[in-house]
């Protein structure tokens, strides 16, 4: 079974002091190399050798515990069960994406969850009535997702996503390994399909999200959640009704988006900002 899940509060990160210390050209040429070494190989070898060779101890997964996190995190168990998974708990998610943390931790026996919540400070002044996400969805992203999860990745030097190009959008170019500020991303399953994905849930034997039976295929906050249009893309239901495709958390801190070296990446960070 999983442990109990470890809270991680803006307002208290003391535990998590020791940040990861590395600049963005360092990071950048640190890219280039592992790129070279470990680009070819398959998703769960190229997770078991960065987590265990380049980043030990320093290596977190970012899980939303959506309706295809199951797959990433069966990979992730397989490779070692005691890996920090952050959960970023904005206190406005689905009871359901709750209840389902909690199942699937237990049944991959997941050992180190960490819920990642918002200050306490910053909501009381900035979303008391717990209505922002109606009148700046933006703002209130950045509140309940954005920083919280900055503060909590600070000690890892690696960060493991699920985020697959057939999301689209912004998504659609993303590289299995990445350039993210100071830090490097690992997208295992980056080059992955829905086709794909469902057949690993068949083949692992893998729970299914509650709400993926009632057309929901992409999962975020209740109140900024729909299911999906027939027909549409994977993340159709999200922020339906604006113009917002992004929570923001996988961008860089100044709103741009990291995949190799600077020169190379101005014009895609100018689309993304």
């Amino acid at each position: 079974m999983a442990q109990a899940i470890e809270r991680i509060h803006a307002d208290n990160t003391s535990r998590y002091s020791r940040s990861w210390d590395q600049s963005e050209a360092e990071t950048a040429a640190l890219h280039r190399r592992l790129t070279e070494d470990y680009g070819n190989l398959s998703e769960q070898d190229m997770l078991a050798a960065l987590t265990e060779e380049e980043f030990p101890g320093r290596s977190a997964v970012i899980a939303s515990f959506g309706t295809e996190s199951a797959v990433l995190l069966d990979i992730v168990a397989s490779v070692n069960k005691h890996l920090p998974v952050i959960f970023i708990d904005t206190g406005k998610h689905f009871e359901e994406t709750l209840r389902y943390r909690d199942q699937l931790s237990a049944r991959l026996g997941l050992t180190d969850i960490r819920n990642a919540t918002p200050s306490t400070a910053l909501i009381r002044r900035q979303d008391r009535d717990g209505t922002l996400w109606q009148s700046d969805p933006d703002a209130c992203c950045n509140l309940r997702k954005v920083l919280p999860m900055r503060q909590a990745i600070q000690p890892f030097g690696l960060i493991i996503t699920g985020r697959k190009r057939a999301h689209g959008g912004l998504r659609s170019e993303i590289e299995m390994i990445e350039q993210f500020g100071e830090r490097i991303r690992l997208n295992p399953l980056a080059d992955w399909d829905a086709s794909r994905i469902d057949a690993e849930f068949t083949v692992r034997d893998l729970p299914r999200h509650p709400l993926q039976a009632q057309g929901y295929s992409s999962i975020g906050c209740a109140p900024c959640t729909d299911p999906a249009a027939a027909g549409a893309d994977v993340r159709s239901g999200r922020w339906a009704q604006s113009d917002k495709t992004e929570c923001g958390i996988h961008f860089n801190a100044d709103g741009s988006v990291s995949r190799g070296e600077p020169q190379d990446r101005s014009n895609r960070d100018q689309a993304a900002a």
